[in-house]
């Protein structure tokens, strides 16, 4: 929007549940914050949400704290009401609302949107393809406990590993590999491109940053607050593969990094980051004052060393406490598990909701 001093602020009403807060929210968010100036974000609470659409995975503050990291959310309302209202955009403000272009309905069928929609204060923004908290969900359904077991070092995947995976897929014709393919241009919208100031301490962390949630967003907020720039190293899939197992990465290298740019505290990442931290990245990308990690043990790397050998040798590493034992990629994996049967009776009705929104639009 135009910088103008004297024109009068812009402010964007966009309002959703955010479970599993994704790139594909993000997205959203920044499409509706270029449409103003400033972006209100109300988010729906629990009892809200199972009341029209059904149980959601994470918490509503939860919720509320993802949102909140998010780069481009100015403001966030809590308990925002599921059927916008002329008066809740008023109440803040807002000129207009942006909603994807799919239909929200109430339990009752009726458009969550339909009061804005008759005033002419609606806007639509194009939804992300190849990823919703839907889709997430099933590919977490897939998986059974003995799916996700850590292992005791990067080298330890196999050949038997990978053989038992590919039967898996095979036997499983529902297993679907996420085909989400971010474009530089997607890439370029999601980052800040700005460069460290003379004289900032630049803190570099590395991870694999799965189900991206409010666990990774505390860690790269307790990291930032050691200094000014914060460098993201994000493991590719076949790292991520051999840590954590044959599942795993549920999310691909690139939804991951976007899901990792969009948090407000971080500057910069690198995409592929060696699971070793080596002179390469501590002085080729910017150079580095600090590598900090979470509290709980790392993995060896291939050959057996410890992965932060050199930056504790040149007395730069720096522990954080872990924010939340609860929290944890495979924390919410366990969630889905422990509640198969009401999440697989969720995705059926999501699925029926998705078959007829198809059968519309191909109507028109």
């Amino acid at each position: 929007m135009s910088q103008n001093p004297n024109r009068k602020q812009v402010r964007v009403w966009v309002d959703g549940c955010f479970d599993m807060m994704h790139h594909g929210h993000a997205n959203a968010l920044r499409q509706a914050k270029a449409m103003g100036d400033f972006l209100v974000v109300g988010v729906h609470s629990d009892e809200e949400i199972e009341k029209h659409k059904g149980p959601t995975v994470m918490k509503e503050e939860e919720r509320y704290t993802a949102v909140e990291a998010c780069k481009w959310a100015d403001l966030v309302v809590k308990d925002a009401p599921y059927f916008t209202s002329l008066e809740v955009m008023e109440k803040y403000n807002c000129d207009f609302c942006v909603h994807g272009d799919d239909i929200t309905t109430l339990s009752d069928g009726t458009d969550c949107y339909q009061a804005v929609k008759d005033a002419g204060k609606y806007r639509e923004c194009k939804r992300t393809q190849g990823i919703s908290t839907t889709e997430l969900v099933g590919r977490m359904l897939l998986m059974t406990r003995d799916h996700h077991k850590r292992r005791s070092s990067i080298a330890s995947i196999n050949n038997e590993d990978l053989t038992s995976f590919s039967s898996n897929i095979k036997h499983n014709p529902e297993i679907k590999i996420s085909h989400c393919l971010p474009t530089s241009k997607k890439i370029v919208q999601f980052s800040e491109g700005r460069e460290p100031e003379p004289g900032d301490k630049v803190v570099y962390v590395d991870g694999t940053f799965d189900l991206f949630h409010v666990g990774h967003i505390e860690f790269l907020k307790r990291a930032k607050s050691l200094g000014n720039y914060l460098l993201v190293g994000i493991h590719d899939d076949q790292t991520v593969n051999a840590i954590k197992g044959v599942n795993f990465p549920l999310m691909n290298l690139h939804e991951r990094v976007l899901s990792v740019l969009a948090c407000r505290y971080v500057d910069e990442v690198i995409l592929g980051a060696p699971y070793s931290v080596d002179e390469n990245v501590l002085s080729k990308v910017y150079k580095v004052d600090i590598v900090a990690h979470g509290n709980t043990p790392s993995l060896p790397d291939v050959n057996g060393k410890d992965p932060y050998e050199l930056p504790k040798a040149l007395g730069i590493y720096v522990e954080i406490e872990n924010p939340s034992a609860e929290i944890t990629t495979d924390g919410i994996i366990n969630r889905i598990i422990e509640h198969r049967k009401m999440y697989e009776e969720r995705q059926a009705r999501k699925n029926e909701k998705a078959k007829l929104e198809e059968e519309r639009l191909n109507q028109k």
